[in-house]
């Protein structure tokens, strides 16, 4: 067994398990706000670029150009018409509402699309690889780790030397305060939303490529998510990247044990972290 093979392998696995969590860790970063129907936006912009795709007869790379707009969108409205109601002391309102967003999600998604897995085409992509020191990487894995070390970096970027970012931060800090100062949370939450949404697009682009999707699996994606989260450090964006790669080397770690764990490993590798760590390994409010 080649075990730097499958560290290797379980690191780019954490590329996309990052791009799952990035979007959720922003929202929390800004807002406070736990997503619970955050795996299925992901499955939805996955089904948005099937149709595209399906539609325009066009590749998805270049289908996810014509979806990210559309999704931003999504999160704009949603989080001005919905979201911002909910938001509070109170953690409650906005668990429940997302939660109800998540099953209303399933079942439209269902009834439109039916429980048929479905698969967006990869093409010659998909079963590319690169020989590196011995070990055979495949091209579709070694892209989904670089779009979410570049997502990574564009956030930073934005939060840290742009006006937009400034407004997130003051208003993380202190609504309030920010408030007073001319800066309208509702509408940077809205805005924080909106990037949520095209983060999680780019996520669906390459879940959709390299693996099949239904209604149902948003859950699942979204436990992945949040676990990544909570080993990073709520709101640590570079965090989430760490966390993401520690579930994607114990899952591949597992599996090479024994298929079966897999899953498991993953899990146990979460309540480790946070048996040493329990506010992760980067608490921080945003990196």
């Amino acid at each position: 067994m080649n075990w730097l093979d499958t560290i290797v392998q379980g690191v780019l696995l954490g590329g996309l398990y990052a791009l799952f969590a990035a979007g959720l860790s922003l929202v929390f970063g800004i807002m406070r706000l736990v997503n619970l129907a955050h795996g299925d936006l992901i499955v939805l912009a996955a089904y948005l670029i099937l149709v595209i795709v399906s539609v325009l007869g066009i590749s998805p790379f270049l289908a996810v150009a014509i979806a990210l707009p559309l999704m931003f969108a999504i999160g704009y409205v949603l989080q001005r018409v919905v979201l911002n109601r909910v938001l509070g002391e109170d953690i409650l309102p906005p668990l429940l509402v997302t939660f109800g967003i998540s099953v209303v999600l399933q079942n439209a998604m269902q009834e439109a699309f039916s429980a048929d897995t479905r698969r967006l085409p990869p093409g010659d992509i998909g079963t590319a690889s690169l020989q590196v020191a011995g070990l055979n990487i495949g091209v579709m894995p070694l892209l989904t780790f670089a779009s979410a070390v570049l997502v990574i970096v564009v956030l930073n970027q934005i939060f840290y030397r742009t006006a937009l970012g400034r407004a997130f931060r003051a208003t993380s800090d202190d609504a309030t305060t920010a408030s007073l100062m001319g800066i309208r949370p509702s509408r940077i939450f809205a805005q924080a939303t909106g990037i949520a949404l095209v983060i999680v697009t780019i996520a669906a682009l390459y879940l959709g490529m390299r693996a099949n999707f239904d209604p149902s699996i948003g859950p699942a994606r979204l436990i992945y998510a949040f676990e990544a989260v909570i080993i990073g450090g709520l709101g640590s964006l570079w965090g989430t990247l760490a966390g993401g790669v520690i579930i994607g080397v114990a899952q591949t770690m597992g599996a090479a044990i024994n298929p079966e764990w897999q899953i498991l490993a993953g899990h146990v590798a979460f309540l480790l972290v946070l048996l040493v760590k329990p506010r992760g390994l980067f608490p921080r409010a945003v990196d």
